[in-house]
């Protein structure tokens, strides 16, 4: 019987959490300092506790960990939540706590939270609308969303090709939203005074497909995929022949 969704999503994470820790992508970038930087400008109002959702391997709840009274650090994956338990302890980040659970169904009472943040983890979520208005329903009043994923390209050729190689590439991808949707369901959800920046992100071909544990066939796929796309989407993705590429990263902020 094929798994159910969240059964893939835990699956193909629960096996690479020491690789997401290691990830030179996901440990580093502008995104993560602008982040510091918004949670700095914000305080008093986001000094308290801020929740961390679809948390990976922790980089986001580490940078935000020293500028907070809390992280509460939340994922599905179980092997995921205990490297960002042991990585935390090593940091010394004693602030840091984590809860199993998924996006669209928050164990938390309302108004919990100063900030409702994600990063790289929405582009898994099966009901985005849905995991939103959880994040609304659990920060208080007056306080921030912090997103922050890849994003879709608003070119219908550019983004169609974004999300083929995404989803032949990992099982559990469900669509990189692009910056006009973020707007629209960032509003749905109750959020308002949005703040929006991106950046480009280069993606090396081998560590990506590594870090996910792509099958030799659908490797095969991208590499086809990658070699036979026309002259112009090579230039907006700057795709090398080995197949590496570049995308962009959004990073948004509003307020609840």
């Amino acid at each position: 019987m094929r798994a159910n969704h969240s059964e893939t999503v835990q699956a193909q994470f629960d096996a690479q959490a020491q690789a997401y820790l290691q990830s030179a992508v996901h440990a580093a970038g502008p995104d993560l300092l602008r982040a510091a930087e918004l949670l700095s400008q914000s305080f008093p109002a986001a000094s308290g506790a801020v929740m961390d959702l679809g948390c990976g391997a922790g980089h986001l709840s580490f940078a935000l960990a020293p500028l907070c009274a809390s992280v509460v650090a939340v994922d599905p994956s179980p092997n995921m939540l205990a490297t960002v338990s042991r990585a935390a302890a090593e940091k010394g980040l004693a602030n840091i706590q984590t809860v199993q659970a998924g996006a669209e169904s928050l164990p938390f009472e309302d108004g919990r939270f100063c900030v409702v943040a994600s990063r790289y983890s929405a582009h898994h979520w099966l009901d985005l609308p849905a995991a939103l208005k959880e994040m609304r329903r659990v920060v208080k009043p007056g306080g921030y969303l912090l997103m922050i994923d890849v994003e879709g390209d608003e070119n219908p050729m550019v983004d169609t090709h974004l999300q083929t190689i995404e989803i032949l590439r990992d099982r559990s991808h469900v669509r990189d939203r692009t910056p006009s949707e973020w707007a629209r369901l960032i509003t749905d959800a109750g959020f308002a005074e949005i703040e929006h920046q991106n950046w480009a992100t280069r993606l090396a071909f081998e560590p990506w497909v590594t870090r996910m544990r792509t099958s030799p066939e659908r490797i095969a796929m991208i590499r086809t995929v990658q070699r036979e796309a026309p002259s112009e989407l090579r230039e907006a993705l700057a795709i090398e022949d080995d197949g590496s590429f570049s995308m962009k990263t959004g990073l948004w902020w509003a307020k609840a």
